[in-house]
């Protein structure tokens, strides 16, 4: 496991403000240096801690409609479904679930005639899915991206809790 500290938080938390933001910029304003922060950051990459990625917003494309579809499958088929619906441009997550729904997807389309014409001529006749439970999603608060990492993950000393102080006020 990484060993993470309040550091690596705060780096991870002004990259998920500003994406673009420059080692320059995270060493000033957390009172390390360039080097630092760029070593840091490259150690949290190289690590698979964090990616550094562009989050594409799909109601900006017209992809006004968000769904959560869950799937309840026969048991030798979940892993071959799962892997089916990966394979579809409007799903844009897919999970195994453990309860009472097998997998779990997200979906978006342009309206919810697509996200109806998905559900059942696809996805409901898909080899293995018994039956298919479809919520649209009028608004989401807080997505994947948004999430951020506890304090309590930071490996936090006598020393850096004072630094900690410093940093947040």
């Amino acid at each position: 496991m990484f060993k993470f500290d309040v550091i690596d938080k705060y780096i991870v938390d002004l990259l998920q403000e500003d994406g673009r933001i420059s080692c320059m910029e995270i060493g000033r304003r957390l009172g390390i240096t360039e080097r630092a922060a760029r070593y840091r950051l490259n150690k949290l990459i190289e690590d698979g801690v964090i990616q550094i990625v562009a989050v594409v917003n799909p109601r900006k494309l017209g992809y006004n409609v968000n769904a959560d579809v869950f799937l309840e499958v026969e048991a030798d088929y979940i892993q071959d479904v799962a892997q089916k619906m990966t394979e579809y441009e409007e799903i844009s997550y897919v999970a195994y679930s453990i309860g009472e729904r097998d997998v779990s997807l997200q979906i978006y389309a342009q309206n919810t005639d697509e996200i109806y014409r998905l559900v059942t001529d696809v996805i409901g006749k898909t080899p293995g899915v018994r039956k298919t439970i479809t919520s649209i999603v009028p608004k989401v608060i807080k997505d994947v991206h948004q999430w951020q990492i506890p304090l309590s993950v930071c490996n936090i000393t006598k020393g850096k809790k004072n630094r900690q102080k410093t940093i947040t006020e």
